[in-house]
């Protein structure tokens, strides 16, 4: 996603890496990458010029702070790179935004008109805004004024089903303002307080189209006009925009399909060329796909820099905060099971794929599309085909057990084996980390001493600090526990489950 943007971007900040100072001359051949990566992403010219130019004129003329105090009070060292950095990322959230994700009622009833040409997605993105809404805590009601392109009506049906979400459909031949204003009557007539119109699109702009659209506002005054654009159109989205912006009077703008849009030059000038600011983003096909847009995220993202407080967000929603609390819990003092691991799978699942998750990371979008999204399939699949106990205690599986497993999920058993090992290693590393609760590796490392007793955020995989603290410019790396005292720790930890099996025993026999 963006990688056209983010590239040049890069390029950029490698070019300015290890400069003392900045010059009108390194400057240019900075914005030299960042102008060669924007016309590539199919932004418009006269943004691209405009951007360029508030850019260098800030980066030239402002005095760089090379010693700054960040949120905890400490001083830390910024170098005219990162300065540069920072600016490109202001002027690109000034370029996106302001926004504002909320949407207008009136009279009581968040009514949302959706525009937009044919293919963009409108119908998907009209269950989506659904569902957005009953989340919300409101009672949407959908209206199938497409009657035009095939099975477009069921569609919207088949989605509202989904939802449990009603939806109104005209009488066959029943033209589609009067469908919509039959359908304003009946949401508040049956009390709903949100109504999504879906309308008819063409695969071009034309006076058909648009006197359609502006007799279905006057019909209904809806409180939002929303425009649905398809990223993957580069420049011709943003045309597009321009043309329904100066025939109707938009607020806001959905863009689609930003997951597979390597360029990104819609999402970067529509604003500046139409005024209008982009309110959503629907990526994906699941009806829970729809995010809030933020440009802070996605200027962010655009700089290789990742967008953990949106990712954060997402989690929010997906993820049971007193049980992230106790998984978390489990595995800083040694006890984190497969099923732990398994929940923590779904969660992400729900999240989205794997490659946008681990491309909202910082410094990670490399490494985000060399993933195998396969991968956490084949580990779900044989953790589903293990009893309840092997999931507890992954130590009985031997041979006989992991051949049963690998014919329940059709793997081999060789990679049951291989995932019983990978799992072993990461539990017994947290527990080096924390020694049972004090004591261990996580107290020697600076500043993470009192995590060792007090436990991390929800959701937060513990693995992660160990990566990098260790992985830091110039960080020594921890001195391993000895082997004499790993031992006994391990066959401790056996003696202690061979013990928990057999109570386990016990208590089925009684």
């Amino acid at each position: 996603m963006l990688e056209t943007l983010t590239r040049g971007f890069e390029a950029a900040r490698e070019r300015l890496r290890g400069v003392r100072e900045l010059t009108d001359e390194n400057i240019e051949q900075a914005l030299r990458d960042v102008r060669a990566s924007l016309l590539e992403a199919d932004v418009d010219l006269l943004v691209v010029r405009g951007f360029l130019d508030r850019v260098r004129a800030r980066a030239v003329g402002e005095k760089v702070e090379t010693r700054v105090r960040d949120a905890a009070g400490r001083e830390v060292r910024v170098t005219p790179g990162q300065h540069f950095v920072a600016i490109c990322e202001q002027e690109l959230v000034a370029l996106m935004g302001p926004v504002d994700p909320s949407l207008a009622r009136k009279d009581g009833v968040t009514s949302i008109l959706l525009l937009g040409l044919q293919g963009v997605g409108k119908t998907t993105v009209a269950g989506k805004l659904a569902r957005y809404l009953q989340k919300d805590g409101k009672r949407p009601l959908l209206v199938a004024a497409d009657v035009y392109r095939p099975a477009a009506i069921l569609q919207l049906q088949q989605l509202g089903a989904q939802l449990g979400v009603p939806v109104h459909v005209g009488a066959e031949g029943e033209a589609p303002p009067a469908i919509c204003a039959a359908a304003a009557v009946r949401a508040k007539r049956e009390g709903f307080d949100a109504v999504v119109y879906d309308t008819a699109g063409r695969l071009a702009i034309d006076e058909e189209l648009m006197e359609e659209l502006a007799q279905i506002d006057a019909a209904v005054q809806p409180a939002n006009r929303i425009l649905v654009c398809d990223a993957l159109m580069g420049r011709d989205a943003v045309q597009v925009a321009k043309a329904f912006a100066e025939r109707l009077d938009l607020d806001g703008l959905v863009l689609t399909k930003l997951d597979g849009d390597a360029r990104g030059g819609a999402a970067l000038a529509v604003k500046a060329v139409t005024g209008v600011p982009i309110k959503f983003l629907g990526q994906g096909e699941t009806l829970d796909r729809l995010e809030e847009f933020r440009p802070e995220g996605l200027a962010s993202r655009i700089l290789g820099m990742g967008d953990v407080v949106g990712l954060v967000k997402d989690f929010e929603q997906v993820v049971d905060q007193k049980q992230a609390e106790e998984a978390a819990e489990r595995m800083l003092k040694g006890r984190f099971t497969l099923e732990d691991l398994l929940q923590q799978l779904k969660a992400i699942q729900r999240m989205g794929p794997l490659r946008e998750i681990l491309g909202r990371l910082p410094m990670m979008g490399g490494l985000a599309e060399q993933v195998d999204e396969r991968e956490m399939v084949k580990v779900e699949a044989m953790i589903r085909s293990m009893t309840p106990d092997e999931r507890i205690d992954p130590e009985m599986i031997g041979k006989s057990r992991a051949a049963r497993i690998a014919r329940g999920s059709g793997r081999r058993s060789k990679e049951v084996m291989e995932l019983v090992q990978r799992f072993r290693q990461m539990r017994d590393m947290m527990g080096a980390l924390t020694g049972g609760g004090a004591g261990g590796l996580l107290s020697r490392i600076p500043g993470l001493g009192r995590l060792a007793g007090a436990g991390l955020p929800p959701g937060i995989d513990p693995s992660a600090l160990l990566r990098g603290a260790g992985g830091a410019p110039g960080a020594r790396p921890t001195p391993p526990a000895s082997r004499a005292s790993e031992s006994k720790r391990r066959a401790a930890d056996k003696k202690k489950r061979k013990q928990a099996r057999k109570d386990r025993k016990k208590g089925r026999r009684r």
